[in-house]
Formats: C-alpha cells, structure tokens, sequence
C-alpha cells in the first residue's frame, strides 16, 4: 500500500458504474487515489446528469468520453493504473444497435490505448474488463464426440422446443462443461464480437509495445448498484423489477439454460489482486464461481431474498442469440492470482436485494420484448408449460 504522502493514481473508464463504484471504494480503502472518467450514460444512470450518490466521496469524478481524445487525456494525466470498465454492455440491444455498440467499445478502447502508447503515458498496470461472451455458447462435452465448441442453436431447433445444444460434429444431445480461457471464440452477439475486439487491441499493445495488459473475463454479474433502469444488463434487476411490480416472470427456455453467477465483491476481489500480480502482459483469466444456476433457480434464489411468492409464466419463449450455458474454469484464476469467490449465491442475493430495496425501480421487460420483436430476435414454440 503506498504511503499517504505518495498515493499511486488510479483511472477507472466506466468508473459511476457498479463494477467500478466498487472497486473504487476497495482501492480507496487500500490507500489509492481513484479518478473515474463516466460519460453517464442515460440508459443506466437516468436522465440527472449527476454522479450517483453512492461514489466514495474522495474519489475525483470527470464526466467524459472515452471516444474522445481531450477527455482521455486529461483523465490519464498522472494515472499509475487503468481499470477499462467503460462499455455498453446488453446483449440483446447489441444485436440491432450494432453502430453505438462498435463505437463505444472499440473504438472508445482504441481511443485509450493509442493515447498511452503515442502520449507515453507510464501505465505500470491496464485491466480489461472483457466478458464470457467472447466465447458464445459455452464449452460443452459430447457422449460421443468428447469436449466440443458448439455454434450459436438453430433457431427451428428452438422453435421445435429443443433448446439443449447438440453436437456440431455427430448431432447428439451434449451437456455443459468448464469453460477455459484457451478454447477457441467464437461470439454470437455484437456486444461478444465488441469485447473480443476490446481484447484484441489490449493483445496487440501488450506484444507490440510491452503494455502490461491483464485482461479478465467476467461472468455474470450482479450484485449492489447495479441499474435497476436498464433492462439490457441482467436478469437479476429484470426479475426484480417484475417481483417489486407484482407481475408473473417470464422464464426463457423453460428455465434450464445455465449461467455463472459471480457477486460484484468477488470480481473485485479479482480487480485489485490483477493489480498487484506479475503476470505476462496479455494474460486472459475468468472471473466467475465455477457453479452453473438455471435461470429458474435464480427467479427463485431471488424471490426468497424479496420475501415475495413468486409468479412465473411459461409461454416457450426464447431469445435468439442468447446461449445455452457457460460456466467458468477457475484453475488457472486461482493458480495465478491466488483468487477464491467468497460470497454464496444465496448470499449475494440478499446483500444485492437490500441495497435495490432503498432504489426507485421501473418495470421496462414489455419494453425490451418488443423492441427485440421488432427485429425478429424473439421467437417461441408453440407450447406453453403450466409453472
């Protein structure tokens, strides 16, 4: 920890969010200076213009953009640490707001990284925050065929109620596995083609220009701060929002599809101990659990944290272009920054609903629904299970 005479400076791009609130209360309580750079989107911070309330209040706040050169510089001046946080983040929206998504992601990315490189800027440590969506449809074993890679799911597969991914070379039913870092990407949304374009610029400037780059993949994230206004960015405030108004869920894909659930104060456990290691510049590690929770397990985990029964509707749904399930392979997370996620998922949720309880939250799923219509990115079967 540096003395209190010379604090080390740290940017967070994309800081007012919750990822980034977070582990700027964590640097600050490690002894850091933090400086954020947050344009404050309106989609996840409202239409005030302000910095939410939450921020440390020793933490010095620009409001800028990171596509933007003027704002870049004056927010690397005299920066030790970059934490790159500052994306558009829904998968869904991605799909047919492709021009914002490819701007903000990789061309705000380039932005930052050519203004170190060309300004000279002594960055000691730069962390990605990429995501599990740069691999697509997660890592799954075939009973024939072994581990496999599967593509995005046909959507008459879907259609005929057949949501399970099925082997791409001998079509048999597969099952989820572990999902390393080293298997091949293969995205199937605009927002998983953005972040592995983000990590693809963060590789090159590592093995070009000797930057010490880290790049972390997270799962999916939830936790405290987390907009409860933008229905793009996770199925935790969604389903909250429908708790909160009363109003039955809507489970996808009969509930089975799986997913990697890591609270925000474990992927900040893995934001300072990036940091403070000494890894090759370029080194890729997930942050997740490990665990795989069905979509229906969580509407539950959840409802009991609200104290609400409940309501679900089954209508055969689906959305096209989400995946099937992706779980994290910790082994090397854990053999390289000693990283061990601490906080249950029951537990995560009650320390996420506590915090949402004291928000305002608006019910927008309808709103997603028909936009996503409106592309011919939602679809159903013609079944409708009784829940």
């Amino acid at each position: 920890m540096p003395s209190d005479s010379s604090k080390l400076l740290v940017l967070i791009t994309g800081g007012a969010g919750f990822i980034g609130s977070h582990t700027a209360d964590a640097l600050i309580r490690e002894g850091y200076r933090v400086r954020i750079l947050d344009c404050l989107d309106s989609q996840i911070h409202g239409q005030t213009g302000v910095f939410p309330s939450y921020l440390h209040p020793e933490i010095e706040c620009i409001r800028g953009d990171v596509r933007h050169a003027e704002d870049v510089w004056r927010a690397l001046k005299g920066v030790s640490f970059v934490y790159h946080f500052a994306a558009l983040t829904g998968v869904g929206q991605s799909m047919y707001d492709m021009k914002n998504y490819t701007d903000v992601n990789v061309s705000g990315t380039a932005n930052l990284i050519e203004m170190i490189v060309k300004h000279k800027f002594p960055i000691k440590k730069f962390v990605l925050s990429s995501s599990r969506a740069v691999y697509g449809e997660g890592t799954h074993e075939c009973p024939n065929c072994g581990i496999v890679y599967p593509p995005i799911r046909n959507r008459g597969d879907m259609k005929q109620n057949r949501f399970e991914v099925f082997c791409p070379k001998c079509g048999q039913k597969t099952t989820s596995a572990a999902t390393s870092e080293d298997r091949p990407l293969i995205p199937i949304s605009v927002y998983g083609w953005t972040k592995k374009l983000q990590e693809e610029l963060c590789q090159y400037a590592a093995k070009t220009f000797g930057l010490p780059m880290v790049i972390l993949r997270y799962f999916n994230v939830y936790g405290s701060r987390q907009s409860l206004i933008n229905p793009y960015t996770g199925i935790v405030s969604i389903f909250y929002s429908r708790l909160m108004a009363a109003k039955a869920i809507s489970i996808y894909e009969h509930g089975i599809p799986l997913r990697d659930f890591v609270h925000v104060l474990d992927v900040v456990q893995a934001n300072l101990k990036a940091l403070d290691s000494d890894l090759p510049p370029g080194t890729v590690l997930n942050v997740g659990i490990g665990v795989g929770t069905s979509i229906f397990d969580i509407a539950r985990a959840l409802a009991r944290a609200v104290g609400k029964e409940p309501q679900f509707e089954d209508h055969g749904e689906f959305r096209v272009g989400d995946i099937h399930a992706c779980v994290a392979d910790l082994a090397q997370t854990r053999k390289l920054l000693d990283y061990a996620p601490k906080i249950s998922f029951e537990e995560g949720m009650r320390e996420f609903v506590a915090w949402a309880q004291s928000q305002q939250t608006v019910d927008l799923y309808q709103k997603t629904v028909e936009e996503l219509k409106t592309f011919g990115l939602f679809s159903q079967t013609h079944s409708k299970v009784n829940l």
